[in-house]
């Protein structure tokens, strides 16, 4: 059974910059597109970025130019470099592997844009 584990998340002042992370276990990560989404209060869940074994990337628009999502296949991980924040980015973002039939999600963490 896959498990995924996400940090980095945090109170961060607009224009500032997190990294968030996602360590997976129990799974052949290179078969998994790993995906972040994020869900904001009264909002439905929403794709951020995602990412397949082979690197192809995909980004929502409002956050092209300022997030990348990269994978280190031999650590498991997935990570989400979010420069630039604005507090519309503030929300709790989740991490997700899917591949056919299977798919996971991690706890979610935190991420608050304010002053």
């Amino acid at each position: 059974q896959g498990e995924l584990v996400e940090s980095g998340g945090g109170l961060v002042q607009p224009g500032g910059s997190l990294r968030l992370s996602c360590s997976a276990s129990g799974l052949i990560f290179s078969l998994y597109r790993m995906g972040w989404y994020r869900q904001a209060p009264g909002k439905e869940r929403e794709l951020v970025a995602d990412i397949n074994g082979s690197g192809q990337k995909n980004y929502r628009d409002s956050v092209k130019g300022r997030f990348t999502i990269s994978r280190d296949n031999a650590k498991s991980t997935v990570f989400l470099q979010m420069n630039s924040l604005e507090p519309e980015d503030t929300a709790v973002y989740y991490c997700n592997a899917k591949w056919i039939k299977y798919d996971f999600w991690g706890q979610g963490t935190q991420v608050t844009v304010s002053t």
